[in-house]
């Protein structure tokens, strides 16, 4: 399964960081790439200058953002 899925990736992890700053500005400090749902995607994770902690899911075959989602903040 993870490798039919790794066939059919579309976007580079430097794209997925790229489109993930693009909806939350800060830095990227974690990526994977993972199966979530049967879909294989990019969990980004940034940091932003007020350390507020977001996980960004995007579609590594599309580059769609799937979820963004607030962690807990760093303190």
């Amino acid at each position: 399964m993870y490798l039919s899925c790794l066939n059919r990736q579309q976007i580079s992890e430097e794209q997925a960081k790229s489109i993930a700053l693009q909806r939350v500005r800060g830095r990227v400090v974690h990526v994977d790439l993972e199966i979530k749902d049967g879909i294989l995607i990019y969990e980004v994770i940034v940091v932003t200058p007020k350390n507020k902690i977001y996980e960004i899911d995007i579609h590594a075959n599309t580059g769609q953002i799937l979820k963004v989602e607030k962690e807990n903040d760093y303190d």
